[in-house]
């Protein structure tokens, strides 16, 4: 699936590390950054959730929501936001069906092995629920500057 700029971004329910089920469509009225990452507790997760939580507050401060998904269960999510005291909601999506909505579940090569997974993608929605831009691809370091100040050129 193609996502579009300007459009309405697809909505999903999944099971959030608050205990609840969450719905993007919940953060009507907020800006909502989604980023897609590939596991928790490997090294450019890790990195980049640390990164989403040192300036948590700014994207606070600017009416933004973080949510993170990967396809991770909830127990290890739980173990993740303990670990690196992570202020902000992660998502379950095991059967991967909102990162197929999105275009992030790819076929990936690592070591020469081929399979499917996430690729690291992030997504900022406004307030009334469309796409205002994505990235796709992330490369860990500097991005979440670039998001910080997409955010505040809003």
């Amino acid at each position: 699936m193609t996502l579009t700029e300007g459009k309405l971004a697809p909505d999903f329910e999944l099971p959030a590390s608050t205990g609840e089920t969450v719905k993007l469509s919940d953060y009507r009225g907020q800006r909502v950054l989604i980023y897609f990452y590939p596991k928790d507790m490997t090294s450019s997760c890790t990195q980049e959730a640390c990164d989403f939580r040192d300036r948590h507050k700014e994207f606070e401060g600017l009416n933004t929501v973080i949510l993170g998904i990967s396809t991770d269960p909830m127990s290890r999510h739980e173990q993740f936001i303990a670990k690196y005291g992570l202020p902000f909601t992660l998502l379950s999506d095991e059967e991967h069906q909102v990162a197929e909505q999105y275009g992030v579940w790819q076929l990936k090569k690592l070591y020469g092995k081929e399979y499917m997974g996430i690729v690291r993608s992030t997504f900022l929605i406004d307030e009334e629920g469309k796409l205002i831009k994505e990235w796709s691809k992330v490369r860990v370091k500097g991005h979440i500057e670039a998001a910080l100040e997409a955010v505040k050129s809003l």
